[in-house]
């Protein structure tokens, strides 16, 4: 029945004049989710990024360049000792950012990994900031100073007030992402009202907060009393996270702030009106205007969201690990957090386990150049090449996509318009 019912169908079937295009059939869709592909992308780019960072690590190490010495005479000798450099460096860094075997007591051998979720907490929550930007269209480089500007108010509110403990604490989380959340609004209400490019605003305010931090340290309201330098008073106890696995270990409750602001973010993004118009905006804009979308007001409430979280970024530097404000306060956080987000692929999950890898570098870095000898900036290399990898794919496929446009020989016309998930097709 289906042979016979088919022969007809195909009959009636015109071929199309000659020099016409042949219309493109149907193919059937990829059942794999759309994240899974992603994640495989940031698997390999983490990879190949490790591979090439070992490669550095090896031609820099003495033992391999003596090796290399009499390299035609035994090859061995200097393909050995460079998977030693390598092997080594990468070890000694595991030891430091997950488990150190070598530890006599429990504390000992688990503190690296402590010491990883604690680094990792302000990058989880300014990366989130980024990537919330991000899905809007927006790209959010301002974390940095939104970071200070939250830090700064959040300092001011555990040193100068006093509160009850829990009320205290609560109340340096809210001028945390206040103080953000405003620096950020400033950003999105330019946009929205002038058109300014978010880039440069960004870049701007980054410096503006420096400045400030830098200024603020230098009223009697901000300058620790009896000290010359640029620090303010410790906050009280009462404002700082408690310990979340006892006093031994620098972790604290600020981690599960992160942990509930990433369920937070992705609940937003996929279950709420206001995730779907942010996305709708960073897809198509003059698609969301007309779906009757207010783009103006996505600009300004995802700029002031991503602020907030960024403030809590500071909030847990100042009431988690450092209790004063400096100027390094934010340290390169907020500008970490950039790549943590497209690690991440803007996804609030992805961004989770993007700001643990790079809390794993951070802390695993020193440990590395302490035991091996290996020079801390190779960590920076591998970060920088794990973007890089992560953006290549990307820069090809607009390469391809200017060449088909141009009519290259060979290449098929397109004929629907993709549209990323995070951003602008």
């Amino acid at each position: 029945m289906s042979a016979t019912g088919a022969a007809p169908a195909a009959a009636d079937q015109k071929a199309p004049p000659p020099g016409e295009p042949v219309p493109a059939t149907t193919a059937p869709e990829d059942a794999r989710p759309a994240w899974l592909g992603s994640a495989l992308q940031s698997v390999l780019a983490i990879v190949a990024a490790l591979v090439l960072g070992g490669l550095l690590i090896a031609l820099t190490d003495d033992r391999v360049a003596d090796a290399a010495g009499y390299f035609f005479a035994r090859p061995g000798d200097t393909l050995t000792a460079m998977w030693a450099a390598a092997s080594s460096a990468y070890e000694a860094m595991f030891y430091g950012a997950v488990y150190n075997p070598e530890g006599s007591t429990f504390v000992q051998r688990v503190y690296p990994l402590t010491e990883t979720l604690t680094v990792a907490t302000p990058l989880v929550l300014a990366g989130l900031g980024v990537a919330v930007a991000f899905r809007a269209g927006l790209f959010n480089i301002g974390a940095q100073g939104q970071l200070l500007v939250g830090a700064s108010l959040a300092a001011w509110v555990g040193f100068s007030w006093q509160l009850p403990a829990g009320v205290h604490l609560f109340a340096v989380i809210l001028a945390g992402a206040a103080g953000g959340a405003v620096w950020g609004g400033i950003v999105g209400l330019l946009k929205a009202r002038t058109g300014a490019h978010e880039v440069i605003l960004t870049i701007m305010l980054n410096y503006i907060a420096l400045n400030l931090v830098a200024w603020l340290l230098t009223q009697p309201a901000f300058l620790r009393p009896g000290s010359a330098n640029p620090i303010s008073p410790q906050v009280a106890g009462t404002a700082m996270f408690p310990p979340l696995l006892g006093d031994q270990f620098r972790l604290h409750w600020g981690f599960v702030l992160a942990v509930l602001a990433t369920v937070f973010i992705a609940w937003l993004l996929k279950r709420s009106t206001i995730g779907f118009e942010l996305r709708a905006v960073g897809a198509n804009p003059r698609a969301a205007r007309t779906a009757g979308i207010s783009v103006t007001r996505g600009f300004v409430v995802v700029m002031l969201l991503a602020g907030a979280l960024a403030g809590l970024a500071g909030v847990a530097q100042i009431s988690g690990t450092e209790r004063a404000l400096t100027v390094g306060v934010a340290a390169s956080f907020g500008f970490d957090a950039i790549t943590v987000a497209l690690l991440g692929r803007s996804r609030p999950w992805g961004t989770f386990f993007a700001g643990l890898l790079y809390g794993a570098f951070r802390a695993g870095g020193v440990t590395m150049q302490s035991m091996t000898g290996t020079n801390i900036d190779i960590v920076l290399v591998v970060q920088s090449l794990i973007v890089l990898f992560i953006a290549l794919p990307p820069l090809l496929r607009t390469g391809q996509d200017r060449v088909r446009r141009r009519g290259g020989p060979g290449t098929p016309t397109p004929t629907t318009a993709t549209v990323t998930e995070g951003g602008r097709a």
